[in-house]
């Protein structure tokens, strides 16, 4: 099947994934999400995929999501978080996500990395969190990284916004990844380390993932679902658009508040 927003291809049992839209850093639209959860769904039906490699396409994993997305009408995709969310791999599949951050990773490109089952990057690699800085809640990403990651640690990330960025080295200090790498070497090492999941018995494999996953899960059900709520709680207040919109017209914003 063909996508315009993601490329795909398969090499024996794993399959590669790479977001691509290079000219917008990859950032996420409703185009984006949709075809993302299609493919898993597709992907959770294919007994022969034993593991995922993701990364993005250029100078970019994932700049979040896309600005103009922002500036329309605020919807939900779904009833609830988890229709939210539903273009994350880890809910639909029962195989490892290995995620490669190729580049910068901000907003809600942290999902990628928050939903992953193991996490590496490229030197070059950089995280932020800009939420906050064009008007938006961050009760999402920062929650579904608590588990990994200090939460003062978040929580300079969250409150700083676009202020603050967290190199390779630092999000290797903090657990945010498990292993830095020189960029030429990403992607050989993301599929060397899919080769060796996918030598594994996936019967086992499987097992061992659902249960880690499903503790995740359970710890953090109610303060996603709180994060959700104060996320669209939030869409009614007037720093919500004006956000996006000074960000689209390169201007400081004038919060409710000023």
């Amino acid at each position: 099947m063909s996508y315009e927003t993601i490329a795909v291809h398969a090499d024996g049992p794993v399959l590669h994934v790479a977001l691509n839209r290079p000219d917008r850093m990859n950032a996420f639209d409703r185009a984006m999400t949709g075809e993302l959860t299609e493919l898993w769904r597709g992907t959770a039906r294919d007994r022969s995929v034993r593991a995922v490699v993701l990364t993005g396409t250029g100078r970019a994993f994932c700049s979040g999501a896309d600005v103009g997305d922002l500036e329309g009408e605020r919807r939900p995709r779904g009833a609830g978080v988890d229709d939210e969310l539903a273009f994350l791999p880890g809910p639909h599949l029962d195989v490892p996500v290995i995620v490669a951050v190729n580049g910068i990773c901000a907003g809600g490109g942290l999902h990628f990395v928050a939903d992953a089952d193991i996490v590496i990057a490229a030197e070059s690699a950089a995280f932020v969190d800009p939420h906050v800085s064009v008007g938006q809640v961050s009760a999402l990403e920062p929650v579904s990284l608590a588990l990994r990651v200090p939460i003062p640690r978040l929580l300079r990330l969250a409150l700083l916004g676009r202020s603050e960025r967290l190199d390779a080295a630092g999000a290797l200090a903090c657990d945010l990844v498990s292993e830095v790498v020189p960029d030429a070497d990403l992607l050989p090492r993301a599929r060397q380390l899919a080769a060796l999941v996918a030598a594994n018995s996936p019967a086992a494999v499987a097992a061992t993932r659902k249960a880690l996953r499903s503790l995740e899960a359970k710890l953090l059900r109610t303060s996603m679902e709180e994060g959700w709520q104060a996320i669209m709680d939030h869409w009614r207040h007037p720093d919500s658009a004006e956000g996006p919109r000074a960000f689209a017209e390169r201007r400081a914003p004038r919060w409710a508040g000023d």
